[in-house]
């Protein structure tokens, strides 16, 4: 097995380049409690430089990764910080300029990087595992006999989980540390469908879940339990009403071996969902099906100014007098589905896309000045991306009823894939909701279906005081998970000094909410 260590660069000029800073800024959002930014780093970097991306590394740290050019390889500068921002190691990994980064993860220790070939000329994959402590890689080469491009990754205690599609068929292979051999897992290429889940668990075992066709031609959820050798356990679709096609969902299980389903359902070959749907199966198979519609929450329509929801909440009754039900159509994605005080939290978020017209005829196949960038042409329109509305958090029961909804106003966000933006950190009283936009962190702290604190916002503290952040001049600022309660928020900024001047500069800012 081939195996290396990347070197490390201690060197008194990268000592330099690299550029920690800590600061202990301590900003009171309320009574009920605190956003904390800690710790910050900070990178120079110019508008040439090649961007980093983040990968979390739970509590041992995290690692900054990017890619540069060179010959004859090109080259993974890779850098390991630790939860304080100090650096362990630093160093470049030399990888073929064939070759595109897919897939990144880290698991006990130890960092993977997925690559596949640019060109589609060779099915073939190639894992990465990177060792956190000491640096040293293996190389491992995943044959595949199948050609598709992957979008999901994982890894579990045996091996790794590669997902794509061929032919919009669903495909997973299972690549074993052990034996080294990969294979298509069973219970696949059966039918035609979307990849909405890989859930893997602690003992090595992990789910696979497909939205397809049932075998009523309905659209619904397969749900296929695998063990920690990727052998098929179990493999069943979830029984839903003849008028409700599950549209996405995601899944978890409980210490009982209860797994707890929850999505979005809609009408027949509609990308719209009407409502959300909580399913419990039992061990012995047993299903139990939960559907709400948007109307059903109490909270749903908090987004909304106050006489534009007080017009829908009056169509709601008026209907409901009558014996009807009122249906809205939304887009909207389930992201989280976390146990929280003997009860389920759902996390999720609606959008649109939207489009703006174009005169084909003066479109000569470059974008014009005015659209956005990553836009593109399709019928005489435009695609000018996503743009989110609302966050919504939802309570339920092992049962799957639902004691308590409540929302979060999502504003100015729009990107062209779609992401979680807003995040949450519970609390045994509390759960706050926070996102990140134009180097604000706003956020709104509730309990249940009451408000503890409204929305607020407060900006991301830089390293010293006085200082001035170019709004016009900043990229795209992002918020994630990291370990135990901590976020991280990250990205590049323009920042003003009134001493020192003016400075660009990559950064990481480490925060909780206390």
């Amino acid at each position: 097995m081939l195996q290396k260590k990347i070197a490390c660069a201690m060197s008194s000029i990268l000592t330099k380049w690299w550029f920690i800073s800590h600061l202990l800024l301590l900003t009171s959002l309320a009574s009920s409690g605190q956003v904390v930014q800690s710790a910050r780093f900070e990178i120079p970097f110019s508008r040439n430089d090649t961007k980093f991306e983040i990968i979390p590394a739970d509590q041992y740290g995290l690692f900054l990764l990017r890619r540069l050019g060179g010959f004859p390889d090109d080259q993974l500068e890779i850098a390991k910080l630790d939860t304080s921002f100090h650096e362990s190691w630093h160093g470049y990994l030399a990888i073929n300029k064939k070759f595109i980064l897919v897939g990144k993860r880290t698991e006990k220790q130890k960092l993977y990087l997925l690559l596949r070939y640019m060109d589609f000329s060779k099915n073939d994959l190639e894992l990465i595992s990177i060792d956190q402590e000491s640096g040293n890689f293996v190389r491992h080469m995943v044959k595949n006999f199948i050609p598709f491009s992957p979008s999901e990754f994982q890894i579990t205690q045996n091996g790794a989980l590669i997902g794509g599609y061929y032919n919009r068929v669903p495909v997973v292979i299972f690549f074993s540390f052990g034996t080294q051999k990969s294979r298509i897992l069973p219970g696949l290429l059966n039918e035609s469908g979307e990849l909405t889940q890989i859930k893997t668990y602690p003992d090595g075992s992990f789910d696979v879940l497909i939205s397809g066709r049932g075998y009523k031609g309905q659209k619904t959820i397969w749900i296929k339990n695998y063990d920690a050798n990727a052998d098929l356990i179990t493999n069943y679709a979830l029984e839903s009403e003849d008028n409700k096609h599950l549209i996405f969902a995601r899944s978890l299980k409980t210490h009982e071996n209860m797994q707890v389903v929850a999505g979005v359902f809609g009408t027949r070959n509609s990308e719209y969902a009407r409502g959300l749907f909580i399913a419990t199966v039992d061990p012995a198979g047993l299903q139990r099906m939960r559907y709400y519609y948007f109307a059903d929450l109490q909270n749903f329509f908090k987004y909304m100014k106050a006489k534009r929801e007080q017009r829908i909440k009056a169509r709601i009754e008026r209907k409901r007098i009558k014996g009807k039900r009122a249906r809205f159509n939304y887009r909207f994605m389930v992201h989280e589905l976390v146990p929280y005080n003997n009860q389920y939290v759902l996390l999720g978020e609606a959008f649109y896309p939207k489009y703006t017209s174009v005169d084909s005829r003066s479109y000569n196949g470059f974008f014009s000045p005015g659209f956005s960038q990553g836009a593109y042409i399709r019928n005489g329109r435009i695609f000018d991306g996503y743009y989110y509305t609302h966050a919504v958090v939802i309570g339920f029961d092992n049962d799957g009823n639902i004691r308590w909804d409540n929302s979060f106003e999502i504003n100015d966000v729009k990107t062209f894939t779609l992401e979680q933006f807003v995040k949450l950190e519970v609390h045994e009283d509390k759960i706050a909701l926070l996102y990140l936009f134009d180097n604000e962190l706003r956020t709104k702290i509730i309990k249940g279906d009451q408000v503890l604190e409204g929305k607020s916002s407060e900006p991301i503290k830089t390293t010293l005081e006085n200082e001035v952040i170019k709004k016009e001049n900043t990229d795209v600022s992002k918020l994630d998970y990291w370990y135990k309660d901590y976020f991280y928020a990250f990205g590049v900024q323009e920042v003003t000094n009134p001493v020192a001047g003016k400075r660009r500069v990559f950064f990481i800012n480490k925060l909780s909410y206390e």
